[in-house]
């Protein structure tokens, strides 16, 4: 018989827009955190740019434009205001002018943006922005060419936490540029019970477990997102499915071929259960759509992170 559980209260991030998602990652101060890092590896303790202070002066002035050299989509904008407080000080005025929003696909030569202001600091930001928005267009780049592939399926586009360490926020919010789904940010947000939490349980081990954790996970007073289980094969699901409703929000199907996850999808809807299923493993662009076309809810991929090139930026003087 079904039971009535609280639903996790995290926020779901993908509702946001968005500014708001860039505003509600840079609330916790870790991107901050890994910026002050990018500055005192660049600049040293105490801090310096030798070149820069060499070759202008104190209140030398400078106008610069940042130049998209190959086409692709915007990421990291966001940030940049956060860059130029971390990178420099109160005496060093920089104004800084968005040309474009973060999420735009561009054309090779559209200026991102200009900044103004004072030489020294500008040429001392110079190459972590860049680092930095060209690593997240070219994270978002690549999401938009898997969410395209999939076009007309119910499939969307997911990350993991297959990210750079101390990169993860930015590199998520990159993702969400490229019109793709966040997933949970961390081990603390949400429950996702992996082959490794449930390695040895026979299939009837395994259905007692997951009841008795996601029930406590529920009914023990945590801010979760969803819990998620992944399962290997179709006996595994068919133990989530007899479980009551309203414990499990989500199945992860790991390294199915498409006829398997056909026939998940179609145990699934046999159930009645609401559960979503998300497909992952072996995901390329030459399987992405035949995956999509199974009727699987998500499908999340590693290599949007973890395999992404950066795009070609400059900043170049006016």
């Amino acid at each position: 018989m079904d039971r009535t559980h609280s639903q996790p209260s995290a926020p779901d991030l993908n509702a946001l827009s968005l500014p708001d998602l860039a505003a509600r990652f840079l609330e916790n101060g870790l991107i901050r955190q890994m910026l002050i890092l990018a500055r005192d590896e660049d600049l040293g303790n105490p801090m310096r740019d030798v070149t820069g202070e060499l070759m202008f002066g104190k209140r030398d002035e400078r106008r610069v434009r940042m130049v998209m050299r190959e086409p692709g989509v915007v990421a990291g904008l966001a940030f940049v205001e956060e860059i130029v407080d971390v990178f420099t000080s109160t005496r060093e005025a920089i104004g800084v002018s968005l040309r474009v929003h973060d999420g735009d696909a561009v054309d090779k030569g559209t200026v991102l943006l200009e900044m103004s202001g004072n030489a020294r600091a500008i040429v001392r930001i110079e190459r972590t922005m860049l680092n930095l928005v060209s690593r997240m267009s070219g994270i978002a780049t690549g999401t938009k060419k898997y969410v395209d592939l999939v076009a007309g399926t119910k499939a969307r586009i997911c990350d993991t936490r297959k990210t750079t360490p101390g990169h993860r926020l930015i590199e998520k919010y990159a993702v969400r540029c490229g019109g793709g789904t966040t997933h949970r940010i961390g081990l603390f947000d949400a429950v996702l019970i992996k082959d490794n939490h449930i390695a040895g349980l026979s299939d009837d081990e395994l259905g007692v477990k997951l009841e008795r954790a996601a029930e406590r996970a529920r009914d023990g007073g945590n801010d979760l997102w969803f819990v998620q289980v992944e399962v290997d094969r179709l006996s595994q699901l068919e133990r989530v499915l007899a479980l009551p409703s309203g414990l499990i929000d989500m199945v992860l199907l790991d390294n199915m071929d498409p006829e398997t996850l056909r026939e998940a999808v179609v145990m699934r809807d046999r159930s009645g259960k609401s559960l979503l299923l998300e497909a992952s493993g072996g995901v390329n662009e030459k399987t992405l759509r035949p995956i999509a076309e199974t009727g699987v809810d998500r499908i999340s991929i590693g290599g949007l992170t973890h395999q992404a090139v950066s795009l070609d930026i400059g900043l170049d003087a006016v």
